[in-house]
């Protein structure tokens, strides 16, 4: 690591797979942190980045493979175990807080390594909120490939509709042009109304948060017209509901889950302290829906939304059920969208679940929803992701560059909304993450 004076800190290159091209910081920020705050940058050369090797350069940092020089490493996705230095530094997006078992070699390998890592997902205010996300890029990203899944299906089923002129998100040159194309569908859609096939329309959302909040303004490009869970099934059984018009209804934890003791009331923190004693029950809904976007925060503690067992009784019921896309943006492997079997890529987003044979079939063609399962969606809008992100994180990476790390954990200086998102430090798991230890055992670096 650097012994020297001046802090230098390293925007490593992304490689897990050929689709990531978002950047932590942008060239713009910087600028600002070699020129402003006498920092060092150093940036692993890359060929797939939305940002050129040169926009770096020009803007002061140095291009260089070696980042083992480096104070803190600044990353996106999970690092390989061996490019870990010893008593290094990292800030990234770990995917180990909930245990998730493909990630424990490398938080072994780091604490072996007796490295400090910062997890992005737990840079929060005081209230909890976070901070720094890709969350509303994914939700954007997620809501116009549901889009064009819908047209691809909608074809599929011989039903002519404007949505077949939706292109995946990562195939427009920037958002502002996917935003355009999705407002001229909106515009035919209320000159020509839904296919009658579909009508009423509805896209159901789960969840209030930036996923949501970033894949309803997409939606909300269209002709739409809010409704509540509980106007639901009328709206959806109306003969003569209006054809120029697509309907959103937003899910909140006490449409989802009731406690499992009839007797009781629905109560927000006792869910969220308590949510094994309590069940789901959003399959009242789900038969009403033509589109799903699950964009919730989901572990094994919680109830399932929808199961294996419920879309099999759906399809047994219906030959055609309204429901036609489940956009499983926070994509958990058989988790709250328990026909998630896989995770997907942009380019093969899509596959067929069929709930008969419980399996996958990719594209649209087949018995049973199609599901959109990409893991990384914020990286068909690297650029416009990538500047939201750098934006967020710019104000607390001088605080990060120049931080102690050799200190005491107790001695940390850093701004407590980072301090907080310290998962390891000298390689010993910090106090509010000390329940991670029962993940490791028997866990090898």
């Amino acid at each position: 690591m650097n012994s020297g004076g001046k802090k230098i800190i390293g925007i490593r290159r992304e490689d897990k797979n050929a689709w990531e091209r978002r950047v932590p910081i942008t060239p713009q920020h910087v600028g600002v942190i070699t020129q402003q705050h006498g920092i060092e940058v150093v940036v692993q050369p890359s060929q797939i980045r939305i940002y050129k090797d040169k926009d770096y350069a020009k803007a002061g940092a140095r291009l260089d493979a070696d980042l083992s020089g480096c104070d803190v490493v600044f990353g996106i996705k999970e690092m390989p175990s061996d490019f870990f230095a010893g008593e290094g530094s990292y800030i990234f997006f770990s995917h180990t807080i909930k245990g998730q078992k493909y990630n424990m070699p490398m938080l072994a390998r780091m604490m072996d390594m007796r490295c400090q890592l910062i997890d992005y997902e737990k840079i929060t205010d005081s209230a909890g909120k976070r901070l720094i996300f890709f969350g509303k890029h994914a939700g954007m990203a997620g809501m116009i490939d549901a889009l064009w899944t819908l047209g691809r299906r909608l074809e599929w089923e011989g039903t002519a509709s404007p949505f077949a002129r939706i292109k995946p998100a990562h195939a427009y040159a920037s958002l502002e042009e996917a935003k355009s194309a999705i407002a001229q569908v909106g515009l035919e859609l209320a000159d020509g109304g839904v296919p009658p096939k579909l009508s009423p329309l509805v896209c159901g959302f789960t969840g209030y948060g930036n996923v949501s909040g970033g894949a309803q303004e997409i939606f909300d490009l269209l002709p739409v017209k809010l409704i509540q869970p509980e106007e639901l099934a009328a709206v959806a059984q109306a003969d003569k509901s209006p054809k120029d018009t697509l309907f959103k209804v937003v899910f909140r934890e006490e449409d989802m889950a009731a406690p499992a003791d009839s007797r009781d009331r629905f109560v927000l923190q006792d869910y969220y302290g308590r949510p094994e004693t309590y069940v789901s029950v959003f399959d009242r809904y789900v038969p009403h829906l033509t589109l799903l976007m699950n964009c919730i925060y989901w572990d094994a503690r919680y109830p399932r939304l929808v199961t294996k067992e419920f879309l099999r009784r759906l399809w047994r019921q219906q030959s055609q059920p309204r429901l036609r896309v489940i956009g499983d943006i926070s994509c958990d492997v058989e988790g709250a969208i328990e026909a998630t079997l896989k995770v997907t890529t942009p380019d093969a987003p899509v596959f067929v679940y069929d709930p008969e044979k419980d399996a996958a079939a990719d594209g649209w063609e087949g018995m049973g929803p199609v599901i959109l399962a990409v893991d990384n969606l914020p990286c068909e809008l690297a650029l416009e992701a990538s500047q939201y992100f750098s934006d967020a994180l710019a104000r607390f990476i001088p605080a990060i560059a120049r931080e102690n790390y050799k200190a005491a954990f107790e001695k940390c200086s850093l701004p407590e909304e980072i301090r907080k998102a310290v998962i390891l430090w000298k390689g010993k798991l910090t106090p509010d993450y000390l329940y991670m230890a029962a993940f490791l055992e028997g866990i090898k670096p």
